[in-house]
């Protein structure tokens, strides 16, 4: 071998040197993460420190300050920056709805003392509060709750002491309980509604055929099943009956019935 073979062969070698070192120092060298930092802007909102059942007075003990992106602001809740007295504001009002630990508190969860009862809070617009008198063995052994759903049935007992006498119908179906006795809410897993006097969430009209009921006969309730709670085509049919004003209840001889009016 001559010596420009030698020297084209060591140029060669040192060039495949190299070159496998570079390709070395490109795989070995760790990759560059360009991170960019997202930074959400957030206000503070008022929410419950704590549960706070229905009809409880709120303290200030109750409430707290909490941070809460921006973007995800509802106009219901109340602002720090727009009202920062607001935990001194709402301290003294009443719950008209369950709060959760977190969450927002929103005026439509409060009614200042004064401005009405609880009861009077929580009733749908149009609708009314109606109390009647039951019996333990007449409401489902006291194992009706307040926000459950039962028909009400009417007992008119005839003259005669006969079982075949008595007479017995259904006035409403799909009726909301909103209180046994002065239990608006249920807490400590209470599973038992103590009270002789149930308040019905009614109609107008359902209120006078209840007021009617009460001095022809005993009102007795059947619990409906909690899937009747999305039946709200029964509830407005139910609704709509008893404020249909081209009807009118007749009792003949003890027997209920419904004629039209021409």
């Amino acid at each position: 071998m001559n010596q420009a073979q030698l020297v084209g062969l060591a140029i060669a070698g040192v060039c495949g040197l190299a070159a496998f070192f570079g390709v070395r120092s490109l795989v070995e060298k760790p990759a560059t993460v360009v991170r960019e930092e997202v930074v959400t802007q957030t206000a503070q909102v008022l929410v419950a420190r704590n549960d706070i059942p229905l009809g409880d007075t709120i303290t200030a003990e109750n409430l707290r300050w909490q941070d809460w992106p921006v973007n995800a602001l509802n106009p219901q809740f109340i602002d720090r920056k727009r009202r920062p007295e607001a935990i001194r504001e709402v301290a003294g009002t009443v719950a008209r709805a369950p709060m959760l630990p977190g969450e927002p508190v929103t005026q439509a969860k409060i009614v200042k003392i004064g401005e009405g009862g609880v009861l009077a809070a929580i009733l749908p617009t149009g609708m009314r509060a109606y109390s009647t008198r039951i019996r333990e063995e007449t409401g489902a052994g006291r194992m009706i709750l307040p926000n459950d759903r039962v028909d009400v049935l009417l007992n008119v007992r005839g003259r005669n002491t006969r079982a075949d006498d008595n007479n017995t119908e259904v006035i409403m179906r799909n009726v909301r309980v909103l209180a046994i006795g002065q239990m608006i809410d249920v807490r400590d897993g209470k599973r038992l509604a103590e009270g002789n006097t149930a308040t019905l969430e009614v109609t107008p009209s359902q209120a006078e055929v209840l007021a009617a009921a009460n001095t022809r006969g005993e009102i007795s309730f059947a619990l409906r099943s909690i899937a009747d709670l999305r039946n709200e085509e029964e509830i407005a049919k139910t609704k709509k009956q008893q404020t249909d004003t081209s009807f009118v209840n007749l009792l003949f001889y003890g027997k209920h019935s419904r004629a039209r009016v021409n």
